[in-house]
This record gives structure tokens, sequence and C-alpha cells, in this order.
């Protein structure tokens, strides 16, 4: 990143798949000299009154938001792509707006997910399964005592430490979206549209170019390449999505370079984040937004 990151807007906590509290991420944010951070858990709004509370209390302007899940099953592509939705802090102490959000939410996530996604993990994997690659059958168990809103991390997590399975490549055979047992999560894009057009949220197609890093991403293995973003992206467009995640990890200079030029074709926003999930492989403060990005962004959201 050649900019200081004035604006760091897509952030993990234990609310979702984080491994900091709302709180720590918070004190981090301060450390590191960042003035904005946008929290943004998957598919929940647990944790953002309590970030809002703690950057108020260390001086960090918090922008909440949610990373909403949008599943697709076509025949050029199963799995899912996000959206990052932000709102103002005032909108969480309207109950009716977080009701509304939260119903729509829970469609695309819960128990009866997490049942359905072991199942399938078992009938193929499992001791018993048709490539048997588990020394036990999975529990939902596993993935519940890791998480109440579990996502494929949280599955990754119990492969590795209730199996001893390591090996990044086997990990993805089994829960990767080229698995035979893999169930996408999420809701569809014509659920999302109630929350894309809610008034005073802004919309944004989070890490586009994601899964075409040149290299081992985090998301590589579960999000398209380019070319079915590209075809899925005027969907967004009419539903409501307002911007683009330009600045990201994962994408290389090549990538922020055609998302802007695809901002700038379909008069989108430019934002910038970097998912931190935890201290060390996916860390607060390495992508985000200058100042002037910021105000920009900012003038959109009010």
């Amino acid at each position: 990143m050649d900019q200081k990151i004035f604006a760091d807007l897509h952030n993990h906590t234990t609310a979702s798949d984080g491994d900091f509290t709302p709180d720590q991420i918070i004190e981090q944010a301060k450390r590191l000299g960042i003035r904005v951070i946008g929290i943004t858990d998957h598919d929940t709004l647990k944790g953002l009154k309590t970030a809002t509370a703690a950057g108020k209390k260390n001086g960090i302007d918090v922008i909440p938001g949610v990373e909403v899940s949008i599943r697709f099953k076509r025949s050029y592509f199963t799995g899912t792509l996000h959206l990052l939705c932000y709102f103002s802090p005032a909108m969480l102490m309207e109950d009716s707006f977080m009701a509304k959000i939260n119903k729509i939410l829970a469609k695309g996530r819960g128990d009866k997910l997490v049942r359905a996604r072991v199942d399938e993990i078992n009938k193929f994997f499992g001791p018993n399964g048709t490539t048997p690659l588990l020394n036990r059958d999975l529990k939902f168990e596993d993935i519940a005592e890791l998480s109440d809103n579990a996502t494929r991390r949280h599955f990754s997590l119990a492969l590795k430490d209730g199996f001893g399975i390591i090996d990044a490549d086997t990990i993805n055979a089994i829960i990767g979206n080229d698995s035979p047992a893999y169930l996408p999560s999420g809701i569809k894009l014509e659920q999302a549209v109630d929350i894309i057009r809610e008034q005073g949220i802004l919309a944004v197609l989070a890490h586009p170019a994601a899964g075409s890093f040149p290299g081992k991403g985090h998301y590589k293995e579960v999000l398209p390449p380019l070319d079915i973003v590209q075809q899925i992206l005027p969907e967004f467009i009419e539903a409501g999505v307002r911007g683009l995640e330009v600045y990201y990890p994962g994408h290389i200079k090549a990538h922020q370079d055609l998302m802007k030029s695809w901002a700038e074709k379909y008069h989108l926003l430019v934002t910038g984040g970097s998912d931190c999930h935890d201290g060390i492989e996916r860390p607060l403060g390495v992508q985000g937004l200058c100042e002037k990005e910021y105000v920009v962004f900012k003038a959109a959201l009010a």
C-alpha cells in the first residue's frame, strides 16, 4: 500500500470468524493510527454496538456494516459472492431496521445449513464415504462449539484441530467449491435487494478479484475468477450496489487498476479494507482508503 491508510473498511471480529473481540480490534486500530474502521462480520450484526462504543472510547470512528453472503447455483458458477453493506451508527438504535436485516440474514446461515453440510461431508469423506479422508464422522458439535455463526473458516479449523488435517489441498478437497460435498451458504440476490435498497444502506461488492489472485489466497479456492464476476456484476448494479472494494490484500496492482476502471465505467464508489481475521495471516491495517477517498465514501453513506 503506497498511501497512508486513513480508513480500513473491511474487518471481522469474534461475532463471526475473527480472532479479535470488537474491543480488541478497535484498540489495534488506535495503535496503528487508523482513524476509521469498518466492522463487517459475516451475516450478523452482533458486535456492532460494542464496537461503536469502543470506538467512542478510543477516538476511532466506527462504520457499522455486515458482509452478506450471496449464493449462486448456476451452470457456470456454484458458490458465493459477498456484499459489504454499510450504514450509520445511528441505525443501530432503530429496532425495526435491525429486526428487518436480521430476519433476512437468518435465511442464509444457521444450524440447518451446518447440519446439511456436515451430512454431505460425511457422505463423501467420512470413514464410510465414497472417498474416506476422515478418521471418524464429522459431527455438528465439532462446528457448533467453534461458533454459532459458522463459516468456511470454522469448518477448516475443525478439520485441523479435530482431525489433524493440515494440508490445505486436502481441506479444500473437502470443503472447497469444487468438492462434491459443497453447499453454498447465503441468501439469493433477490432476497438481498431488501437490504441493498434499504434507506441508509451503502452496498459494496467485496473483493471482486480475489478469486483470480495469482498464487495462494484465502479466497481463491471459494470465489469465482474475474470473468464470472464480470458476468454477474450488472445484476448487482441493477440490485442497487453502489461500490467496489478496490484495495484488498488479495488484489494485485493489475486487479486494482481493473477495478478502478470498472468503478469509473459503472459510476461506482471505490472502497478498501484489510479483511482482518487474525494477527498473522490476515492482519489489520494492510489495505484501506486514504483520507481523500474516505471523504467521498462518507458523503455517499450520509
